[in-house]
């Protein structure tokens, strides 16, 4: 057994919904988070400064001595987890992964699209994992740089935020059967993301999925905390307003949390 905290990073409050969705499936565990809201959103960044800020919330997390990393931003996760999971002696988990494997399960017609920041798209890292486990599956990929702003001013369900949404995936429509949410702050659009697209077409959430596999990662490396261990104790940490993020949060976490200031 092992207690110590489970370390999740983000550009700003998209890791959330990795972070909800872990609570739910192992509520014994024990989060720290760190959002880097005064700098998103990372997409339009180079991949250099994105590379630079990830590393520094993850010295950050390392400080709390944290068990595991997930890097809870599919764009970190595309410029920079090979080489940190690489650096680092404790498992290191990034989001890409369990989201293409789940969208080759839920492809009825293997006709895959993949929603994302601009970086995450230019790496075309999501459709070089998917085609690598499925040769045939074809994979349309669309940048969204308008969706992530939504999010961090909270605009998630405003007429500005349906009008974009509905505008940007115009081009996706009738083409796909599956689409992968390829960021973590996209889940929080889903309702309207969904409406855009159709019933008929299956969302993949890739933080998730992820939730998931830290699920494995922890049996496989025998590092579960104790399911009677003492209350949990969440830490939540933002290098821009707490009062703002803590709003945001509690909203889609359902529950109160403590958020502090950090400068990283």
């Amino acid at each position: 057994m092992d207690n110590r905290p489970i370390g999740f990073l983000d550009s700003g409050v998209g890791g959330l919904t990795v972070v909800r969705e872990f609570m739910r499936q192992l509520p014994h565990e024990r989060v720290i988070f760190v959002g880097d809201q005064a700098r998103a959103p990372y997409g339009p960044r180079p991949a250099e400064q994105i590379r630079k800020y990830t590393w520094e919330m993850v010295r950050f997390l390392l400080t709390k001595d944290v068990k595991m990393i997930v890097l809870a931003c599919n764009t970190a996760t595309s410029v920079v987890w090979e080489e940190i999971k690489a650096e680092l002696d404790i498992p290191v988990l990034g989001v890409i992964l369990p989201g293409a494997s789940a969208a080759i399960k839920a492809s009825r017609l293997g006709k895959i699209g993949v929603l994302g920041t601009q970086m995450t798209i230019n790496s075309d890292i999501y459709r070089q994992k998917i085609q690598s486990l499925s040769p045939d599956t074809e994979v349309t990929s669309l940048a969204c740089p308008r969706f992530v702003p939504l999010v961090e001013s909270n605009e998630l369900d405003s007429s500005l935020a349906k009008k974009i949404i509905y505008e940007t995936l115009q081009p996706l429509k009738g083409t796909i059967d599956t689409l992968v949410l390829g960021c973590t702050h996209y889940p929080l659009l889903r309702p309207i993301i969904q409406n855009a697209m159709g019933p008929e077409v299956k969302l993949i959430d890739s933080g998730a999925e992820t939730a998931r596999d830290i699920s494995v990662l922890l049996n496989y490396f025998e590092i579960n905390a104790a399911r009677d261990a003492a209350e949990k104790h969440h830490q939540f940490y933002t290098t821009a307003s707490p009062e703002a993020f803590q709003k945001m949060a509690e909203s889609w976490l359902g529950q109160r949390i403590e958020v502090e200031h950090v400068k990283l």
